[in-house]
């Protein structure tokens, strides 16, 4: 997907998350992140779009601290979320392509990867606004789902602070039955996943979706549509992927 396209969605996402955490009311409970309320789910991501924004806007060089979210509720806790919002979307259509600032996961160029980090991220807790309201969330394009997955393998949980590990080396098949038909396998150990693509060797589980239902299960919200082989690998999966 091309960085347009990204923010784009971090602009569609954004606005579907807003309509759902109004209509759920502050005090609502989050179904896929069980110590949550809306209101600090709400809090959380409009911190972490202001937190990106300074980044592409101001171009700081090294990590900063995610900021704290205002003493608000309500109506004044959305119209502020909407406004950084609003601000992360503009600054990242108006970023020059050769902007350089910190940026923690492997990418074309520093825009590209907040385009992208904050589409997914958006998308996300989008998803988490919604099941305060329903069981099925807003359906997600199966291309960006499918680069949602790429990003959590071959990005998050191949950093040195991914916490799937196992004793013993095993291998995990994720494959997506739409669409091109995208494969990874990750091997995990003792040490940080490795994910690549592509079907490559044997697994000990393999776990087989659509492109939304793998990408909302390895995020942890949803179930993993097909599971065959050792189980064990999905509930190493669901008690250790928290990102």
């Amino acid at each position: 997907m091309e960085t347009a396209e990204f923010v784009r969605t971090v602009d569609r996402e954004g606005r579907l998350l807003a309509v759902a955490a109004e209509e759920a009311g502050p005090e609502a409970k989050v179904a896929t992140c069980p110590d949550w309320r809306i209101q600090d789910l709400v809090g959380h991501i409009g911190a972490v779009h202001r937190w990106a924004t300074a980044y592409v806007v101001e171009g700081h060089s090294a990590f900063r601290r995610l900021g704290t979210p205002p003493d608000l509720d309500g109506d004044a806790l959305l119209g502020w979320f909407r406004i950084g919002h609003r601000r992360l979307v503009d600054a990242l259509a108006a970023a020059p392509s050769d902007l350089d600032c910190w940026h923690f996961l492997p990418a074309p160029s520093p825009l590209a990867f907040w385009a992208r980090r904050q589409a997914h991220e958006t998308a996300i807790h989008r998803v988490d606004a919604e099941s305060a309201l329903r069981e099925t969330p807003t359906a997600i394009e199966p291309a960006f789902a499918a680069d949602g997955i790429d990003e959590l393998l071959r990005g998050f949980q191949a950093r040195s602070r991914s916490q799937v590990r196992s004793e013993e080396p095993r291998v995990l098949r994720v494959r997506v039955t739409e669409g091109g038909g995208e494969v990874w396998t990750v091997r995990l150990s003792r040490e940080k996943p490795t994910a690549e693509r592509g079907d490559t060797g044997a697994a000990d589980c393999k776990v087989a979706g659509t492109a939304e239902e793998l990408y909302l299960a390895l995020w942890n919200r949803g179930p993993f549509p097909t599971v065959t082989g050792d189980t064990g690998l999905v509930d190493l999966w669901r008690t250790t992927s928290a990102v």
